[in-house]
């Protein structure tokens, strides 16, 4: 058996902008970037024609909102904005150490995060209660470039840990996105059913109904 975790919302809880466009036009202005007066509806519109289930990484998406608008910009202003924007307090969630740790237990353990922002998984880490080495593999989707729901990740997820997607149980909060590893033939724990305290013995659970056998 081998499990993966959403995180945020999971296994932990980050606070957001309350207006992420707001938000970032404040970061790209501090960084000499000329922002449209019609913001707010270029970064609400789409930018770029992505297959369904993609995920478009939002500096790609800010670019193309700011030249959509004809504004240009030097060097990474817009990476290093959307980075700053997204720089959350995090706190770890009740029971979720003591989940990981159960899951830990029965086979190998990752991180499968739909996280459209480059670094964001990797600083929420390490102001977590975790630590890196507490994961076998991350997998978010602005490095391999699905979203949950789509099969891909998952499937990414399971080959990361060397199990087939069938042998993936994936936990998460969010039935539209998580439920999604069923898709990709995996099994999952959803919170609304399973608290994050009852995760360990929802996997011992599975791992008796498969007959005590690890993939």
């Amino acid at each position: 058996m081998a499990v993966s975790f959403d995180l945020f919302g999971t296994l932990v809880d980050a606070d957001q902008p309350a207006d992420p466009a707001a938000a970032v036009a404040d970061e790209l202005e501090a960084r000499g970037v000329d922002v449209p007066p019609d913001w707010d509806e270029a970064y609400a519109s789409p930018h770029v024609d992505a297959p369904d289930g993609a995920e478009v990484p939002l500096p790609a998406h800010v670019d193309r909102a700011l030249a959509s608008r004809g504004v240009a910009y030097e060097n990474n202003a817009v990476r290093r904005a959307v980075v700053a924007t997204f720089d959350p307090e995090v706190e770890t969630r009740v029971g979720a150490r003591e989940a990981v740790a159960a899951a830990r237990e029965r086979g190998p353990v990752a991180i499968c995060s739909n996280c459209s922002v480059p670094e964001l998984v990797a600083r929420t880490l390490v102001r977590s209660e975790f630590e890196r080495d507490d994961f076998d593999a991350i997998v978010t989707s602005v490095a391999c470039g699905w979203r949950k729901p789509a099969p891909e990740i998952f499937e990414l997820a399971a080959d990361e840990l060397g199990v087939r997607p069938a042998d993936l149980v994936h936990v998460g909060d969010d039935p539209r996105t998580d439920g999604g590893v069923e898709a990709a033939g995996g099994t999952a724990i959803l919170l609304e059913d399973v608290p994050l305290r009852d995760v360990g013995a929802r996997l011992a659970a599975l791992e008796e109904s498969e007959g005590g056998t690890e993939a």
